[in-house]
């Protein structure tokens, strides 16, 4: 594989895919699917949000069931800044009246009452930042909550289309910087606005030529900040789609770690991530930079104010214009004029980098979920599992058809057999199914309803699957299996193992049913892992059962116990099989070969073996699978 150059790695890795289709269940986003194949990547972002004032009302409105609370931070807000432009004001009649003159009676006083003010302001502030802490970890734990929820309604064509890890990404890196901006920037952003506010009052009130001075370098503040901070929100978002990208090659490496070996790739995905890695280095340093700058630069000009000021009003003091309390707590207010400033200007990089994340999470929030179910979907609570295709047309896109004028019909107790080329459009047939995706023409009818007309929940319920690919969750091996029937007794799960032949080598673990897994099985072998899956299905009671390539990863032995056992299991459910042994469809009731997306013969083995056309030459072996 060559290598490819960095802006192809981050459009594959960061974009949504071309809609070419999956390749099937367990093949993996990004492989070769039914419709051709599509760049890796979830949704990236690049530029500057497309729409920044709907981001942050969407945020807060994350805030809003916490309304009380942040009155409450408000309230004490205000005293906080309050007691410290009241503290700062105090000190001019403690200058005034005892430390020029030298006079001392009631200068303890004054000092201790100036303490009492400084006190209360503290107290004020601890309030604050534990009231708007609590706020904050609530309206994140429901944007987690509605982000999960939002994915686990999606439809698995989302799930094909974009990366684990870019999917990833945005529960951790994205939410956290979300976290970060309400924790700091909300209270920084309403506090320097009161403090801004009751500043410029004081100053006046002190003395409105130096106000009029301090005001003057304003422009300078919000040039400065409106150049330095559109530079950063760039920035931020490009760094936050560099991310993902990285994040979404890194899954994808790790997960493929033995094909990489096989093929001898470790070099070229060294490089490939190297570019990446270099990409996302370059963007974060653009990022860091004119995020750190902000403060620097206006801290310099409120020195330059400040020293301004200072230089002005001691001329008045000299002249006798000004009186040197005054014009001591006036250059404490000057530079309070440029503190919330530069409090806006440090939070920068957490207002850009959470903005673009959040709109990373929104994204995935806005994309378009499952149709709902029809108002007059039925429950099916006792589905016997005839299944009818009546022309049933399909493609993943408009203008790609996958599947071409299907019909087919199975009844409980049935085996339907699916072989033909790969690509062919086997899995998809069975995707249709359980409604995975819907179809374009035509319909599919389980008892005579149409699959359309039955509750998505239900429909599910009643359709068991086991898929090349094998996936198992942390938990003990008896949890695994009795994830296909959560009421299921300890004694049916051992039979299902048993049917499955898996209770041999699950008696063999160091405790047993009781062994946790972890790492999806890491520590057993992928033939052990099908069986666990195997067992999963066949301790469900669905009445329609889906084998996709289901023993492709057991040994030959292994394989005729398990079929043996299925012969139990599917006495009185459908069942459909793909299979590219043909010898494990020997017995199937119906075999349909498919060849570009069309059934071309059909019949039971004899039957197809008479007739000596496709399905013969793959069996015989005078034409190999393509």
């Amino acid at each position: 594989m060559a290598k490819r150059t960095l802006e192809d790695l981050q459009a594959r890795y960061t974009s949504s895919k071309s809609a070419g289709g999956p390749g099937g269940p367990g093949r993996g986003p990004g492989g070769p699917g039914p419709g051709g194949p599509g760049p890796r990547g979830g949704r990236g972002m690049g530029g500057k949000p497309k729409d920044a004032g709907k981001t942050v009302a969407r945020l807060l409105g994350y805030l809003s069931p916490y309304k009380i609370n942040l009155v409450f931070v408000l309230l004490f807000m205000l005293i906080r800044t309050g007691t410290s432009l009241a503290g700062s004001y105090m000190l001019r009649p403690i200058i005034n009246n005892y430390i020029a003159v030298g006079k001392y009676e009631g200068f303890f006083y004054a000092l201790l009452v100036l303490g009492l003010v400084y006190v209360c302001g503290c107290l004020a502030t601890y309030a604050q930042n534990k009231i708007m802490l609590h706020v904050t970890q609530n309206a994140i734990e429901k944007l987690r909550n509605d982000l999960f929820f939002k994915l686990e309604g999606l439809p698995v064509r989302y799930f094909d289309s974009n990366t684990t890890g870019d999917i990833m990404s945005r529960f951790t890196n994205d939410v956290d910087n979300i976290s970060t901006m309400l924790d700091n920037s909300v209270v920084s952003t309403i506090s320097g606005v009161i403090q801004l506010v009751g500043t410029v009052v004081m100053m006046v009130y002190t003395n409105i030529w130096l106000t009029l001075i301090t005001v003057a370098f304003t422009p300078l503040f919000l040039l400065g900040g409106k150049f330095i901070a559109g530079k950063s929100r760039r920035y931020y978002s490009a760094q936050q789609a560099a991310l993902g990208a990285v994040n979404g090659y890194i899954e994808e490496t790790v997960a493929g770690q033995k094909v990489i070996k096989v093929f001898n790739h470790e070099q070229t995905c060294e490089e490939e991530f190297e570019e990446l890695n270099q990409g996302l280095r370059t963007k974060q340093m653009n990022a860091q930079f004119f995020g750190g700058i902000m403060g620097p630069v206006m801290g310099n000009v409120s020195k330059i104010c400040y020293a301004f000021t200072a230089g002005i009003g001691g001329v008045l003091c000299a002249l006798g214009k000004f009186d040197i309390g005054g014009l001591t707590i006036f250059v404490d207010y000057s530079a309070r004029f440029s503190m919330p400033i530069n409090e806006l200007s440090q939070q920068v990089t957490a207002i850009f980098s959470a903005l673009a994340g959040a709109e990373r999470v929104f994204a995935v929030m806005d994309a378009q979920p499952e149709t709902p179910d029809d108002t007059d979907a039925v429950d099916m609570p006792h589905m016997s599992g005839h299944v009818e295709f009546k022309d049933v047309t399909f493609g993943y896109v408009p203008d790609k058809i996958i599947l071409k004028h299907i019909s087919l019909y199975a009844k409980p107790g049935q085996k339907i057999a699916f072989v033909g080329s790969t690509g062919a459009g086997k899995t998809t047939i069975t995707n249709l199914i359980n409604r995975f995706y819907d179809i374009n023409e035509g319909s599919i009818t389980i008892d005579g309803v149409d699959v359309r007309k039955i509750k998505r929940d239900v429909l599910r319920k009643n359709v068991a699957m086991v898929l090349q690919d094998t996936h198992l969750f942390t938990g003990t091996v008896r949890e695994n299996i009795r994830y296909g029937r959560p009421d299921a007794t300890d004694d049916e799960v051992v039979q299902a193992a048993k049917t499955a032949s898996a209770h041999s080598f699950i008696m063999k673990l160091a405790e047993g049913y009781d062994t946790v897994i972890e790492g999806d099985g890491a520590n057993l072998s992928q033939g052990q892992r099908q069986l666990l899956n195997i067992a999963r299905a066949a301790i469900s009671k669905a009445p329609i059962l889906v084998l996709d390539e289901a023993t492709s990863s057991v040994d030959t032995r292994t394989e005729r116990h398990i079929e043996k056992g299925m012969d139990a299991i599917i006495k009185n459910r459908t069942t459909f099989v793909i299979a590219h042994r043909l010898s494990t469809v020997r017995n199937a009731n119906a075999i349909m070969v498919l060849e570009n997306g069309v059934i071309i013969e059909r019949g039971d083995h004899e039957q197809l073996l008479a007739q000596k056309g496709r399905y013969y030459e793959l069996y015989t072996g005078v034409k190999e699978l393509d």
